[in-house]
């Protein structure tokens, strides 16, 4: 028995000691692109937190958290066009067009503190306006899946035609502005960067575990399981599924700016549908409804990808969608959930044979069978004779 428990504590710590161990030691090894790299993934691992409170915990599978994502990356870039600018001037592409003054919507990007609550603020608001309208109409299931997926066109499309106001296709760079004296592509700044992921993303966590636990995370878990029955014992799912919709908008958002930073552009393509399709797989292969799988997927599934895409730049869709059907096939708790109930060992158990199981004649001739059968019927031959 204490043996027993010692393992499941292991297999349940594990994976913190390894990401502990990672993050004080990954930044004194790797090169600067190499830590780039792991602070975009791990940002991302902010938006597949919140695709895992909706989905993993509360039955809704949403596919246009790109909307989210890019409109914190669109604050946090419009802020850094303006900071590097001397005062009356305006970002280069707005000459291209003919604009002479600087749009209403942009001015309120030159303040830093504005520009901190925008970046989830704004996200949070347009997620919790979109989920009240969806979700007091009783609308769920696959029907909310497609239909977060047309907003998802609606708002690509639109932002791709605003080549005036936003630069349209073309999108925000933000490598060569300049942050505290330093330009957000250098090196120095991509380390503080990463510092400040890491930070962002362990906050993150938190807030979902506290959201996960206690009588409000039951009652997403009864979303998910039961609606009806929820609605019946007298509470308003609307609400619960209105607030934990925003609440996943504004880590998309968290996670879009911080992806914005360190990437170096911020674009419409970051609401195309490949993209948020992409971050539901990420929680799907890490496991979904264990918070910490959601965010090992979009880390570890990112890094194979530019891994393989370096290498074999052709093979990684196959690799993706080899990986989606292993999910869906044989560890449908993901790769959280299939340590947790035994790691290699419950995965050989798949493809092993069956045990072998004694048969009755095997029975009939065992002696201790036998003997046993002999007393039990000694007594009634003895009675008989």
């Amino acid at each position: 028995m204490a043996d027993l428990l010692a393992s499941r504590q292991l297999r349940r710590w594990l994976p913190w000691v390894l990401i502990v161990v990672a993050a004080l030691v990954l930044p004194a090894l790797l090169p600067p692109f190499r830590l780039n790299l792991l602070g975009r993934f791990l940002s991302l691992g902010i938006v597949a937190l919140g695709i895992d409170l909706i989905w993993g915990y509360t039955g809704m599978l949403s596919l246009g958290q790109g909307i989210f994502f890019a409109l914190g990356g669109y604050a946090l870039g419009m802020y850094l066009q303006l900071d590097s600018l001397e005062p009356g001037q305006l970002p280069e592409f707005f000459s291209l067009y003919g604009v002479k003054s600087l749009p209403a919507f942009w001015q309120p990007f030159n303040s830093p503190l504005f520009t901190l609550f925008a970046i989830w603020v704004i996200p949070a608001l347009v997620a919790g306006g979109l989920g009240y309208l969806v979700f007091r109409n009783r609308i769920k299931g696959v029907y909310f899946s497609i239909l977060t997926q047309a907003a998802l066109l609606v708002f690509f499309n639109f932002f791709n035609g605003q080549q005036k106001l936003i630069n349209g296709t073309n999108g925000l760079k933000t490598d060569t502005a300049v942050i505290f004296g330093q330009l957000v592509g250098s090196d120095g700044m991509q380390r503080a960067l990463f510092w400040i992921t890491v930070l962002l993303a362990i906050g993150a966590f938190l807030l979902c575990r506290w959201l996960t636990r206690g009588r409000f995370g039951d009652a997403l878990i009864a979303i998910r399981d039961d609606e009806p029955r929820l609605r019946f014992t007298g509470y308003n799912p609307t609400a619960y599924k209105t607030v934990v919709f925003a609440v996943a908008g504004a880590l998309a958002g968290i996670s879009g700016a911080l992806y914005t930073v360190q990437s170096g552009i911020i674009s419409p393509q970051y609401m195309a549908v490949p993209f948020s399709i992409e971050m539901v797989i990420w929680v799907a292969v890490g496991g979904r409804g264990t918070l910490i799988g959601a965010v090992l997927g979009a880390v570890l599934i990112n890094y194979a990808k530019s891994l393989v895409s370096e290498a074999l730049p052709e093979t990684w869709l196959f690799i993706q969608g080899g990986l989606f059907l292993l999910v869906v096939t044989a560890l449908p708790d993901g790769l959280v959930g299939w340590w947790r109930s035994g790691g290699p060992a419950s995965l050989l158990a798949l493809v092993a044979p069956p045990p072998k199981l004694a048969t009755y004649p095997e029975l009939d001739l065992n002696p201790e069978v036998k003997a046993e059968q002999q007393q039990l019927e000694g007594p009634a031959g003895g009675d008989q004779s």
